[in-house]
């Protein structure tokens, strides 16, 4: 898991350290939240079902009178599906980043103190393993981990100056991968709870469904598991898809890949990769001596 320079990831990049976080940072020690803001969602009617009796289908108004618009900050951590929200009208940070800095206060003034020598604790629970280097300057102890998206206004260094210097370690999602962030996930989830089916009028109506719906969650939460059961399905589909088929099978170092042959042969396997074993085009890997 952890090969490279500074036991970091192999791959060396933001997504490793990111699904390596979500996999070990809990049993290290440090609570790992996730941050995103939704939205905009405006006071319109919104798409979905809803309860209606019978033979009185839902009637919508043929106006369209636009009653402004919704944010959502989110704060969210997966391993006890807890969730920090509020609604806004707007999200600069001039207004995420005090937001921000005050749930994280509560979050650290939460946690035990911690009297553990830096060296006695365990390896990714240390500034070293995340950074890939020794702090250059003096730290504290490391405390939570923030997944956050890579955002001018994330990365400016008054915000992780204050950061850093409270023990808590952002971690930025690559280009396109805001899908690493699982706060975009549990937000789905609560906005279409809240907004589906429904005509919101003003602001102050979407700002209270919605803190009704993170209330009302919270009550019951859902832990979230990266690389869970979900992907475990997708896994084994994935094998149902290819297997069988010849469309890749690895041996002795060897990729073959199901490719047509000339005349009416029909479909044989080419070598892209060779190891130490060869194989003709249009013979399987049994026949050249490299199956299992």
């Amino acid at each position: 898991m952890r090969g490279g320079a500074g036991g970091r990831p192999r791959d060396g990049g933001k997504q490793g350290l990111i699904e390596q976080a979500y996999r070990c940072a809990e049993a290290a020690g440090l609570p790992l939240w996730c941050q995103d803001e939704a939205g905009p969602y405006q006071a319109i009617p919104q798409p979905g079902a809803a309860w209606c009796p019978a033979g009185y289908p839902r009637r919508l108004p043929h106006e369209y009178v636009r009653g402004g618009t919704v944010k959502l900050l989110t704060l969210f951590r997966p391993a006890s599906g807890e969730v920090r929200a509020k609604g806004v009208t707007s999200a600069p940070n001039a207004v995420l980043h005090p937001w921000l800095q005050g749930a994280l206060a509560q979050i650290l003034a939460a946690l035990p103190a911690v009297t553990t020598h830096e060296r006695e604790r365990p390896a990714l629970a240390r500034w070293a393993p995340w950074r890939g280097h020794e702090p250059v300057e003096p730290l504290p102890p490391l405390r939570p981990i923030l997944i956050w998206d890579n955002l001018a206004g994330h990365t400016s260094w008054p915000m992780v100056r204050w950061l850093f210097q409270r023990g808590v370690l952002p971690l930025y999602t690559p280009l396109r991968g805001s899908w690493l962030n699982m706060a975009e996930s549990v937000q789905r989830i609560l906005v279409a709870r809240a907004l589906a089916g429904q005509h919101p009028q003003t602001q102050a109506e979407l700002i209270g469904w919605l803190a009704a719906t993170v209330a009302g969650w919270n009550q019951a939460p859902t832990p979230f598991v990266w690389a869970g059961k979900r992907h475990e399905r997708r896994v084994r589909a994935r094998q149902r898809r290819l297997g069988g088929s010849a469309a890749t099978a690895y041996s002795h170092h060897q990729l073959f890949v199901a490719c047509p042959t000339s005349g009416s042969a029909g479909m044989g396997v080419a070598i892209v990769a060779s190891g130490c074993d060869t194989a003709a085009v249009g013979e399987s890997p049994d026949a050249a001596g490299g199956g299992p």
